[in-house]
């Protein structure tokens, strides 16, 4: 059985206290810029691609494309944070994401569909930083703080998240301004901010907190062996702590996504598709935004001091409330969607944070960043397959049914978190 990694001590070194607050502003800096970049893409990218092909079943290809991207391009970003460091890592990310918007500008002006997937697939890179960023925040975190740091670097993620759609209309006029088609004008505003992020990046994540926690911990900071992503996976799945970590991550992601997706298109079922109806059913995403990220810090206290498993449970029953108040709710009946999706983003909120700590705690800190990588990939390829089916399962059915099978995602988790207990109860010393 593998050893459990020893707690970090900021005693080793009377620097690294004071390090990890300068660490967590950065990450967090970093993220709310990039988050600007993000959304905004995210709001045009499958107008673009409808726009470019000329069908509406194409907006749901440059969707897949960036869930994809991000999913695919988490693993190297993480083998080179493992050789390098955070720093190299996330910056790397960013330049993928800058020459990603720069390939979806060029599509647009070309009008080519293929080169846009491949502009999106790349674009995806900035949401893969996003989510390594709040491990990066982990790795110099006390035990005690470490679901609070980590969640600060998340609630980040709120002010991008609400501000970038409203630059989509200022791309616009850019794009206009470059003789683009106007929704191209949005990635070259995605282009600079993740450019102006990476640079940022480079300059001050100094010192480089995966860098130093090894140094912390004895292992030194020089070249490191490469790790197989399969054994990082299996040394969490090792653990009954790492293997509820994985399966908390990737369950809340999936039946997130699963729910979330399919909300705008069983709104749109009311009959009308006129303006008012838009901006009710942009109200209801983003009350679901405010439920993932802005309640984060309050999350990674209750991660801290109620437990990682305690909230993994919380977050278990958040999902599924949010699968019956949502899944049964009219395509009329915004009211009672905003409220589900708010429980479904909290659901969200308490499986990321408290899986990505237990996850982190799981293994040395040799093989976190292989490990984290292999969970994000995980994770996104849980949503990029939920997301995919739940198209044909509302064609024959309903939301009700796509809000059913989304919520039985939940069983394994349930599975997972029972068992467990198991050594807890019958373990010797066990309270």
């Amino acid at each position: 059985m593998q050893p459990s990694p020893a707690p970090l001590s900021h005693d080793l070194d009377p620097a690294a206290g004071t390090v990890q607050p300068r660490t967590v502003a950065v990450l967090s800096g970093a993220v709310t810029l990039a988050g600007l970049g993000v959304t905004v893409g995210i709001t045009v990218g499958g107008l673009l691609a409808r726009d470019v092909a000329g069908s509406d079943t194409a907006a749901g290809l440059g969707q897949t494309a960036g869930v994809l991207g991000a999913a695919v391009i988490a693993l190297p970003l993480a083998r080179i944070s493992d050789r390098a460091g955070r720093r190299a890592g996330l910056a790397t990310g960013y330049a993928v994401a800058v020459l990603g918007a720069v390939v979806a500008v060029v599509a647009a002006a070309i009008s080519s569909l293929p080169l846009l997937l491949l502009g999106l697939f790349a674009f995806g890179a900035a949401t893969a930083c996003g989510l390594q960023a709040r491990f990066a925040a982990a790795d110099l975190a006390t035990p005690e703080r470490r679901g609070r740091d980590l969640s600060l670097v998340v609630w980040a993620t709120t002010v991008g998240s609400v501000l970038g759609p409203n630059l989509a209309g200022p791309g616009a006029d850019v794009g206009r301004a470059l003789g683009l088609p106007a929704l191209g004008g949005a990635f070259a505003v995605s282009a600079v901010v993740f450019a102006v992020v990476a640079v940022g990046l480079l300059l001050l994540l100094r010192p480089d907190p995966l860098l130093l926690a090894r140094r912390l911990g004895g292992g030194g900071d020089g070249p490191r062996p490469r790790t197989a992503t399969g054994t990082a996976l299996r040394a969490v799945w090792g653990s009954p702590e790492g293997r509820l970590g994985l399966t908390a991550v990737i369950v809340a992601h999936s039946v997130m996504v699963g729910v979330m997706v399919m909300t705008p298109v069983h709104m749109g079922h009311a009959g009308h598709s006129d303006g008012a109806t838009l901006r009710v059913i942009g109200l209801v995403i983003s009350v679901h935004v405010a439920g993932m990220y802005l309640f984060s810090p309050l999350v990674g206290m209750l991660a801290d001091r109620a437990g990682r498993r305690a909230t993994v449970a919380v977050g278990a029953l958040l999902l599924l409330a949010a699968a019956g108040l949502a899944g049964t709710a009219a395509p009329d009946a915004s009211v009672q969607l905003g409220a589900g999706l708010l429980l479904l983003g909290l659901g969200w909120s308490c499986g990321l944070i408290a899986g990505s700590t237990l996850v982190t705690e799981a293994v040395a800190v040799d093989l976190r960043p292989t490990a984290q990588g292999g969970t994000d990939l995980l994770m996104g390829l849980g949503a990029a397959v939920a997301g995919a089916v739940g198209g044909p399962l509302l064609a024959v059915g309903d939301f009700g049914l796509v809000a059913a099978v989304s919520a039985a995602l939940v069983l394994p988790l349930a599975v997972v978190w029972v068992s467990g207990l198991r050594p807890r109860v019958s373990g010797p010393g066990s309270s």
